[in-house]
C-alpha cells in the first residue's frame, strides 16, 4: 500500500518494485504481477500502476510483451537503483518555459512571414495578357 507521504504513488510503486528486483524477489525474466494484482496490492487505480510500469520501462528495468505481460529485463541488475528520478517543474520555471515558448512561436511566425515575402518576390507569377 502506498503512503500519504507527499511522494507520488506511482513513484512509491517504482521504488518498491525496484527494491524487490534488487533483493532478488523479482529476478530477470520474472513476470510482474498483473495490473489488477498490483492495483489490489498497492490500493491504487490502474492508471497509477500503468504510470509506474511506464517509468520502469523507460529506465529499461522491465520489458513488455504484447499479450503476455511485463517482465523484469536482463539488464535490470546492471542499472543502478539510485538512478535520479525526474525533476518536477516548479510553477516559476513553468512560467519561464511558457515565456520562452512564446518567443519561439513569435520567431517562427516572423520567419514564416519573411519566407512568404521572399517566395513571392522570387516566384512572381507572370502577368497575364488581356
Amino acid at each position: 500500500m502506498v503512503e500519504k507521504s507527499g511522494r507520488p504513488a506511482y513513484l512509491q510503486i517504482v521504488d518498491d518494485l525496484r527494491r524487490q528486483i534488487d533483493a532478488g524477489t523479482l529476478a530477470p525474466g520474472d513476470a510482474l504481477p498483473s495490473i489488477a494484482q498490483l492495483c489490489d496490492r498497492y490500493d491504487v487505480s490502474a492508471s497509477v500502476v500503468k504510470a509506474a510500469i511506464s517509468v520502469l520501462r523507460t529506465k529499461a528495468i522491465v520489458v513488455g510483451q504484447q499479450g503476455k505481460g511485463v517482465f523484469v529485463s536482463e539488464a535490470a541488475i546492471a542499472i543502478p537503483s539510485d538512478d535520479p528520478e525526474p525533476e518536477l517543474v516548479s510553477p516559476g520555471a513553468a512560467g519561464e518555459i511558457l515565456d520562452e515558448l512564446a518567443k519561439v512561436r513569435r520567431g517562427l511566425k516572423d520567419l514564416g512571414d519573411r519566407l512568404t515575402a521572399l517566395e513571392s518576390a522570387v516566384f512572381q507569377e507572370p502577368k497575364r495578357s488581356r
